[in-house]
């Protein structure tokens, strides 16, 4: 392989993986993320930093906002969409120093922002991301 043109991925290449790997989820846990919306990001904003008390900004790989399946009620008004940030730069970094494919990382980390939000179990998730494959 010759490294000499080889590049991260853009914010756009990212966002193509993250689609990937969400559209290898199974059909039953995408259908419950119904207009669920996946940014790409570089890293959290100041706000989130702060609220979430990061020292550094490649401490997050990823955050889900929204509000959780557990707490939803469907007395609620109208609510702001359920996003999944995923941080590109951390991401990489993380990459970086594990052996795990990027596809992989990021299939984890989007299973695992969705999962909590949704109340699974740790063994849930790992099922969701067995039946995705390895990315």
């Amino acid at each position: 392989m010759d490294w000499n043109d080889i590049k991260a991925p853009t914010l756009e290449e990212f966002e193509k993986i993250a689609d990937e790997a969400f559209a290898r989820l199974p059909e039953g846990f995408r259908a419950r993320c119904e207009g669920l919306i996946i940014r790409i990001e570089d890293f959290p904003d100041d706000e989130i930093a702060t609220e979430m008390g990061l020292e550094s900004p490649f401490e997050l790989l990823g955050l889900y906002q929204g509000i959780s399946h557990v707490e939803r009620s469907v007395m609620e008004p109208v609510h702001m969409p359920d996003m999944v940030f995923l941080y590109r730069r951390p991401l990489l970094d993380y990459w970086a120093e594990y052996d795990e494919t990027l596809g992989h990382l990021v299939t984890h980390v989007l299973v695992h922002e969705i999962g909590h939000h949704m109340g699974l179990s740790d063994d849930d998730m790992h099922a969701i991301e067995e039946a995705a494959g390895r990315g």
